[in-house]
């Protein structure tokens, strides 16, 4: 017992010395990709392969806001879509030729530019109390976002995520899913949420906590 009662006091001794001989503070480690160099940044709406309606415009505010709220003293240039202008450059999606063209008419250094694919949809519903149809299905998602230089066209930085979730108030013409939901933040907004959550944590700063010698 007494031995016992000498080894509890000896682990607590070194315990306290080494908590009071040690000092730890917390850091700020910069986002891995910094907009306040370039100002202003311009968004294209995503395009989006295997759906209509609005997903990919719900994906990009949200990924709008996730921009402003991560980098407050950039200022964001939502453009809307872009086909006309791949059309003019004769890209099928948006690549250099597309952010030199759209930078060069908008005066933006950068362009982000993003792109939504949904498959392995399968739908079940039915009807409601009031015999309305009801469609709910599981759908995966990926989504693609990069950032351009619409000086060079090159890709200056690029980030993707995928999630797979049951979403309500979707239509099914074939094979091919429709989000039009009335309130789509209800509909689909968590699996949007998911998506944007993964692609904009490089807009963000950590913190990490490192023992100072």
């Amino acid at each position: 017992m007494r031995n016992t009662r000498w080894m509890v006091v000896l682990i607590a001794a070194v315990t306290v010395t080494a908590c009071h001989g040690s000092k730890y503070v917390t850091v700020t480690v910069p986002p891995v990709l910094e907009l306040t160099q370039y100002s202003r940044a311009a968004l294209t709406t995503f395009t989006v392969e295997n759906a209509k309606g609005s997903l990919n415009e719900v994906a990009t505010q949200r990924f709008a806001e996730a921009v402003l709220h991560a980098q407050r003293e950039v200022e964001v240039l939502e453009v809307g879509t872009v086909d006309e202008t791949l059309q003019r450059v004769g890209e099928a999606k948006f690549g250099p030729a597309a952010a030199k063209a759209f930078g060069s008419e908008r005066d933006v250094p950068v362009v982000f530019a993003g792109h939504l694919k949904v498959s392995n949809v399968r739908p079940s519903g039915g009807l409601t109390p009031f015999a309305l149809p009801h469609v709910e299905a599981t759908v995966q998602v990926d989504l693609d976002v990069a950032l351009y230089s619409s000086r060079t066209g090159g890709t200056l930085w690029r980030a993707g995520s995928s999630a797979s979730e049951k979403v309500g108030q979707i239509s099914m013409s074939g094979n091919l899913p429709t989000f039009s939901a009335k309130d789509p933040n209800a509909a689909y907004g968590r699996l949007v949420d998911r998506l944007v959550a993964v692609v904009s944590q490089d807009l963000y700063p950590t913190y990490e906590r490192r023992l100072v010698r």
